[in-house]
């Protein structure tokens, strides 16, 4: 591993130097700081190797591989495998990319999705060899270079001494001035009205009813048109200001781009230690200083919301026992309060620690997709969401993050999250839906959890 320090530099305007000039533009973003949540970004560009599924097939620079998708994620990696080095930020160099929600039909016996869009695939990585990446708590900046996809270690320093320089020369050159046009508002489309949300509310209540399951997660996906040349970075970074977030992200991925501002971390692998922080519970912020503070006091005190939180974490326990160690799986955190620009919300926190002999593959295999946007039970809770949504989800409520060449990863829950294409963009927001759930209010958190994100793109009608 070779790395050096450089001047701090923001991390959205560090990306716009790279944008345009490489390909495979990837920024996972703490927009929202937080000394353990929010102290790292990380920036890369100009991948030496793709990694694709689809249909169930993997690929690896466009040629199939065998084996079941995470198999073969795990032998295209093998051959870069490295140590940590302790001194460097946790991600340092690997995968970057996203698993699909429709990845769990591959994971586990599901039904699939009725509809697709077509914009993604079901799991799409890219290798990075070099990296930059940012400590917000302490305010410096490093180049990280591992010379892949050179393995002979002359030509792999050398590789990374070039990369490090060519890397540095992007960055220290100026920054691209905006010629973003005037963007006309977009008329955004749901595949549900207040109505038919209602009714599909009413469907899970009558599943409850009658002992399939505890809860599911319902829905809604909207879509609007783009005009031509619609600046999605532009977009992301208005996105970034107005709704910070932890695990934000921007990707450019075989002409989908990912734009993200998720509140909440999937997984999280740091050598054996494993954490997972469901969120289940949501209320509208107020201006009202003491407003905000009775809103939040009454999500704390909900049993409604309480009740959702407790058996999401009790599903993720049960996950997590399959794949960590006897006796290792602990709560340290149970619904705790947590506050962002629009929402407050009800936080958990998962931990344990991995069995010998598994690795972050196996981890994500025994726990795809994440249970807070499922329900419970998980899996006849996927087939009744596939039943009432229609469309498949693609990537919402499925991870963003990063798979490092050491073995460790970190992930979010891809909400909050816009795919763009060259002609749509797709935004889903939905909820978890218990047998005390009432459906208008069901249907409200929906708006309120996405309102911020529609915020960023130029206003428009909604239908």
């Amino acid at each position: 591993m070779w790395s050096r320090p450089i001047p701090p530099l923001d991390p959205a305007a560090a990306a716009s130097r790279l944008r345009g000039r490489q390909s495979g533009l990837a920024l996972l973003d703490s927009a929202m700081r937080h000394d353990t949540l929010g102290r790292s970004s990380y920036l890369a560009a100009d991948p030496f190797g793709s990694f694709r599924v689809r249909g169930g097939q993997a690929y690896w620079n466009g040629a199939p591989v065998p084996g079941a998708p995470l198999d073969a994620l795990r032998a295209v990696l093998a051959p870069y495998r490295l140590a940590p080095d302790p001194g460097l930020p946790p991600f340092q160099g690997g995968a970057i990319g996203y698993l699909a929600y429709d990845l769990g039909a591959s994971l586990e016996r599901v039904a699939p999705p009725a509809r697709r869009a077509g914009l993604a695939d079901d799991l799409a990585v890219n290798l990075y060899a070099t990296i930059v990446a940012f400590d917000h708590r302490d305010d410096t900046c490093r180049l990280i270079a591992t010379g892949f996809p050179e393995t002979d270690p002359g030509a792999r320093a050398r590789k990374a001494a070039s990369d490090l320089d060519a890397l540095e020369a992007l960055l220290r050159g100026p920054e691209p001035a905006s010629e973003a046009a005037p963007v006309p508002p977009l008329a955004w489309r749901s595949n549900f009205t207040a109505e038919s949300y209602a009714r599909a509310v009413d469907r899970v209540r009558d599943y409850i009813r009658a002992g399939d399951i505890y809860q599911a997660n319902i829905a809604q996906r909207f879509e609007a048109a783009l005009p031509p040349g619609f600046d999605a970075f532009a977009f992301y970074r208005r996105l970034r200001v107005l709704n910070p977030a932890p695990f934000a992200a921007y990707l450019e991925i075989d002409g989908l781009t990912l734009a993200s501002s998720s509140p909440e971390r999937f997984l999280r692998l740091d050598g054996r230690q494993v954490e997972t922080r469901p969120i289940k519970g949501t209320a509208r912020r107020a201006t009202d200083p003491a407003e905000d503070r009775a809103r939040a006091e009454a999500l704390a005190a909900n049993p409604k919301e309480r009740a959702e939180n407790v058996m999401i974490v009790d599903l993720l326990r049960n996950d997590l026992s399959r794949i960590c160690a006897p006796h290792s799986v602990a709560v340290p955190t149970l619904c705790g309060l947590e506050t962002y620009a629009g929402v407050h919300h009800l936080v958990s926190a998962v931990t344990g620690t991995l069995k010998a002999g598994t690795d972050g593959l196996d981890l994500l295999a025994a726990t795809f997709p994440g249970g807070s946007i499922t329900g419970a039970p998980k899996l006849r809770a996927m087939d009744i969401i596939t039943e009432i949504e229609g469309d498949a989800r693609e990537v919402y409520c499925g991870a963003i993050g990063w798979i490092g060449f050491d073995g460790s990863l970190d992930t979010s829950i891809a909400i909050r999250t816009v795919m763009l294409d060259a002609r749509r963009a797709v935004l889903q927001a939905g909820g978890g839906v218990t047998l005390l759930s009432d459906p208008e209010a069901e249907y409200r958190e929906t708006l309120t959890k996405a309102e911020r994100v529609f915020a960023a793109f130029p206003s428009g009608e909604r239908s």
